[in-house]
């Protein structure tokens, strides 16, 4: 009887704790899905229509059309422009996402792999970078990039940010649980060390690139205010940075911006898609191991 009474306590703890995450998680999903249903519904408005009755979710078919983005397509001046910051910001992202998965997965490999001294301090140095804000780094990387002379290229954008801390982490914590008897078996298989890093480890660690592949995209896709102090041409701006634009003292262009918003969420969704078997893996395996 006694224990017939504490596993009925038990289930009813479990339901009670199951229903009340449940509904917490309804309700954080909720508040994360409600301006993005909004700004969806808002993208087949006029923009008059959104800024004389701002977002909401009322189902208004008799003001919702295509126009919006039928003029992104247009061809007229403000669609060339919206296409080529789409083009720009597809460019630097790819760039973005292969120079740091590259880097920092050669950073990981060295600290988890090979013992040597000061590691532990190197790998020390290379979290207590992620306390540092963007902020404060600013102004001493711009100067940077002034003197070597990459103001208004891409590589200005993508250097600084290409040995990102959190991704040497996250590849470091994934790699340092994997047997060190891969490498003695590489070796005595006459493998050169370059050969083992990448034919024997890298598909190995393919679940941590294509995670930090998904969030690397969506950082750099996203990035405003770096681009923004770094091209001075008009015809170099990434899309966060042309649609940022559209807001001004003189006119504020309603039809490109919300529906270019919501048009600018497939190439970061298509890049979820593509890796989405390997994501949870990765997360995972990154956050457990080590």
């Amino acid at each position: 009887m006694a224990n017939t009474k504490s596993e009925q306590v038990g289930g009813t703890k479990t339901t009670v704790l199951t229903v009340i995450s449940t509904g917490l998680f309804v309700l954080v999903s909720s508040i994360i899905v409600f301006p993005v249903l909004a700004g969806f519904l808002a993208s087949f408005r006029p923009g008059q229509e959104l800024f004389r009755r701002g977002l909401s979710l009322n189902l208004d078919f008799s003001t919702m059309t295509l126009k919006n983005y039928q003029y992104i397509f247009s061809g007229n001046s403000d669609s060339l422009k919206y296409l080529n910051s789409f083009k720009n910001s597809l460019f630097l992202t790819f760039v973005t996402v292969v120079a740091t998965l590259v880097v920092c997965y050669f950073i990981a490999y060295g600290i988890s792999m090979y013992e040597f001294k000061l590691r532990n301090v190197l790998f020390f140095l290379v979290i207590a970078t992620m306390m540092v804000p963007f902020e404060i780094l600013m102004l001493p990387l711009y100067q940077e990039i002034i003197k070597l002379n990459l103001t208004d290229t891409t590589w200005g954008v993508v250097l600084p940010g290409v040995c990102g801390a959190s991704t040497i982490f996250f590849f470091r914590q994934y790699m340092i649980g994997l047997p060190k008897e891969l490498l003695e078996a590489g070796r005595i298989d006459g493998a050169s060390e370059y050969g083992i890093c990448t034919k024997i480890m890298l598909p190995i660690v393919k679940p941590a690139f294509a995670s930090m592949a998904i969030l690397t995209s969506m950082g750099s896709w996203n990035n405003l205010l770096w681009p923004m102090l770094v091209y001075r041409s008009q015809a170099k701006f990434t899309l966060p940075v042309y649609l940022n634009g559209l807001l001004n003292p003189y006119g504020n262009n309603y039809d490109i911006l919300i529906a270019g918003s919501m048009f600018s969420i497939i190439p970061v969704l298509a890049v979820f898609l593509c890796f989405q078997s390997y994501f949870i893996d990765g997360m995972v395996a990154g956050a457990v191991k080590g």
